[in-house]
């Protein structure tokens, strides 16, 4: 798109994509540790409470991710018109 406007965008449109990849990158971390956390269940027996608060740090992290999406299709979309010809 800045190729298209031929200035570069605004600064805000390049904080919301690098928080969108951050949140992305944390969502991967946090998965991983559930895959781990499940694998070790099975061979140790069911810690419970570890389980759930794994879980629930999915889940605030999928929140993140979803407002941070949320953000950048905005983002992109006031972009995009900024790019339209008049």
């Amino acid at each position: 798109m800045e190729r298209l406007r031929s200035s570069p965008l605004h600064a805000n449109i390049t904080t919301a994509l690098d928080k969108h990849l951050e949140s992305i990158h944390v969502v991967q971390a946090r998965r991983k540790d559930e895959i781990v956390n499940a694998s070790n269940r099975q061979r140790h027996g069911p810690p419970r409470c570890q389980d759930e608060r794994v879980v629930l740090a999915l889940a605030m992290v999928l929140r993140a991710l979803c407002l941070a999406t949320r953000r950048v299709r905005t983002v992109l979309w006031c972009a995009f018109q900024m790019t339209l010809p008049k």
